[in-house]
């Protein structure tokens, strides 16, 4: 079997296209051979060594986070998933892997893809459905009828957020690029600004809920868009973030963090035909390196890019 890995912490360079082993599923993990993997910032952010107080030291490691594809074993005490189950969801933190052509996860960051959802379309809902939903419904609790607005509402998290905060009765604002407002508007945004010309305090408008998906505001720009009990969700935490969250009840920085409830809740969204992401480009394994590097110097995609392994 082959999966992008790399040997040592770096940029675009230390990556490359190398046969592995896949080791037998432990406790409450899940083997998939994966069909598709979606790319995410994450990726090469962890090969980068920006999380390797977590990550560790041990090489080589696998790229990829985010997959669909079909159960080919399961570890003991799994009871969510059997033999030939086709899921959707996300590679293990620490060891990711899921740009290859075969993956362990945890069972609780997997669920069972609908059959009336693509594998393509599944490998994309993974970080962004459980980010959005880890700030929207987790932290800020919303609920129909109030307002949120998303700050980066054509990217992926923020296409995400759109879309579940329309599915949960939300009235939604946002802002994004010129060439994204019509594609916001159609989402269901009702208010969708250009971020570079729009001075959002000036609009006059306040929100239970901001979103800053796009991690470009301040923690006074977020605040000040608020309505007396709103929430601020900061998806660029940092120590001192979450420091001040302890003394600002309103302010909450956001990580990813999937659960088997949170999954199900993405596929049961998708398969009503509420949740999904637009696809930009698919590539080979063999092509993968050439995508992931040039997303990383900043080439933009009007969606998600995918890679398929067979």
């Amino acid at each position: 079997m082959k999966r992008i890995q790399y040997h040592r912490y770096g940029g675009p360079e230390v990556m490359r296209l190398e046969d592995f082993d896949l080791a037998a599923p432990a406790v409450g993990e899940v083997a998939v051979k994966v069909r598709f993997a979606a790319v995410n910032p994450i990726d090469w952010k962890l090969r980068a060594g920006q999380m390797k107080i977590v990550t560790g030291k041990t090489f080589p490691r696998g790229m990829g986070m985010d997959l669909a594809g079909t159960v080919t074993a399961i570890g003991a005490g799994v009871t969510r998933f059997t033999v030939g189950d086709a899921v959707f969801g996300l590679a293990r933190f620490k060891e990711t892997g899921a740009l290859g052509q075969a993956v362990l996860a945890k069972e609780s960051a997997l669920a069972r893809k609908p059959d009336a959802v693509s594998f393509e379309d599944a490998a994309c809902l993974g970080t962004p459905g459980a980010t959005a939903w880890n700030g929207l419904v987790d932290r800020a609790r919303l609920t129909a009828g109030q307002s949120v607005f998303i700050n980066g509402c054509a990217g992926a998290v923020g296409e995400a957020a759109v879309q579940i905060a329309r599915a949960r009765g939300a009235r939604i604002w946002g802002s994004c690029s010129a060439d994204d407002l019509d594609r916001a508007r159609r989402l269901g945004v009702e208010q969708a600004f250009d971020y570079r010309t729009t001075d959002l305090s000036r609009t006059g408008q306040r929100f239970d809920v901001v979103y800053d998906t796009a991690a470009t505001m301040t923690t006074s720009q977020g605040l000040g868009l608020l309505r007396k009990d709103g929430v601020y969700l900061d998806l660029n935490p940092s120590p001192g973030k979450f420091i001040g969250a302890l003394f600002n009840r309103r302010f909450k920085p956001i990580v990813c963090t999937p659960r088997a409830e949170i999954l199900d809740a993405l596929a049961l969204t998708a398969q009503a035909g509420n949740l999904r992401l637009p696809i930009a480009q698919t590539v080979p394994l063999s092509e993968a390196i050439a995508l992931i590097t040039a997303l990383e110097a900043g080439r933009k995609l009007r969606g998600k890019g995918l890679v398929a392994m067979d």
